[in-house]
């Protein structure tokens, strides 16, 4: 089949290397969240991207949970002893991603030429599509005042909390986007951040597409990024409380509807499922932590089989 999944952070990489490994070549598209990008000592640093890239690549350092594996800092180091702000850590094989991509956006190509680009060298078979080719930035207020969702994430650690998060820049899908969409016989949202790392995705035309999806009778199936109330990692479970929403799988959920069709919540979180269900989704409790590579591969079946087997919801 046919797979498009959305994906942002930790959570939404590992389970698209599960999906990459429980499909056929060529069957799986990862659309990723570029509201993260910023721009780090004149190049364009993409995190959710290169979190899968580096993932399906089967480079990623899951040790530290970011970052290429074996990485060293020298170029890091130096920068440090000139002066410049090292809060934001870059490794020096990263660099060289950095370095490439922004070089070829440099040269004219458009973003998802060069990520495809980058993607094909490395000898990734699966397309690792940008949500859009022009800049979006997802920026968070804080009580200070707003601040670069970097600002808040590195360099801040997520300590304040977040009043509001807005996104700014051009939503406009690609068409690489809007065809594999078209294209998809199951939409997955990966178990990442519903508000800063799937909420950029979702926040402009993309929405409609995969909304249309679904009632084509095409199953979208979400993942909770919660589990028992927290999040496995990150702020998601803070974030959600500050901004008004249920910190747990029910408040993903409700998130969610008018999306997805079906939701995918864990074990721990059995209890919420019947409200799940009152939602308007079909639901799949099971093991949703993917402590290894074997648990990735494990949910990313379980989501597919479960998805094989939803039909068209009429809550949409």
């Amino acid at each position: 089949m046919s797979v498009v999944a959305l994906a942002g952070g930790t959570g939404g990489a590992k389970l698209a290397h599960g999906l990459q490994a429980a499909v056929a070549p060529g069957d799986l598209t990862v659309v990723v969240n570029t509201g993260d990008d910023t721009e780090r000592h004149g190049l364009l640093v993409m995190p959710d991207h290169d979190a899968v890239m580096y993932m399906l690549a089967g480079r990623f350092d899951d040790e530290r949970g970011w970052g290429l594996a074996g990485e060293t800092w020298a170029v890091m180091d130096g920068l440090a002893e000139y002066g410049e702000a090292d809060w934001f850590r870059l490794g020096d094989r990263d660099f060289a991603t950095h370095i490439a991509r922004t070089g070829r956006l440099h040269e004219g190509l458009d973003l998802t030429s060069v990520v495809r680009s980058l993607q094909a060298a490395l000898g990734i078979a699966t397309p690792i599509l940008p949500m859009a080719d022009m800049p979006v930035r997802t920026e968070v207020r804080v009580d200070e005042g707003w601040l670069d969702f970097q600002e808040y994430f590195v360099h801040r650690r997520q300590g304040p909390e977040v009043r509001e998060v807005r996104f700014t820049g051009d939503l406009t899908p690609t068409s690489a986007v809007a065809d594999a969409l078209a294209a998809a016989e199951v939409i997955v949202i990966g178990p990442s951040n519903p508000i800063v790392s799937i909420g950029p995705i979702l926040a402009g035309p993309i929405r409609g597409l995969v909304a249309a999806r679904a009632v084509a009778g095409i199953p979208v199936v979400a993942v909770s990024p919660i589990v028992g109330g927290a999040a496995l990692k990150g702020p998601a479970d803070r974030m959600l409380l500050s901004l008004g929403h249920e910190s747990s799988a029910l408040g993903v959920a409700r998130i969610y509807r008018g999306v997805a069709t079906a939701f995918v919540l864990d074990a721990v979180d059995a209890a919420l499922e019947p409200d799940i269900a009152a939602l308007g989704f079909r639901t799949l409790v099971t093991d949703t932590v993917m402590a290894n590579h074997p648990g990735r591969a494990r949910l990313a079946r379980s989501v597919l089989d479960f998805a094989a087997g939803t039909d068209r919801i009429g809550a949409l």
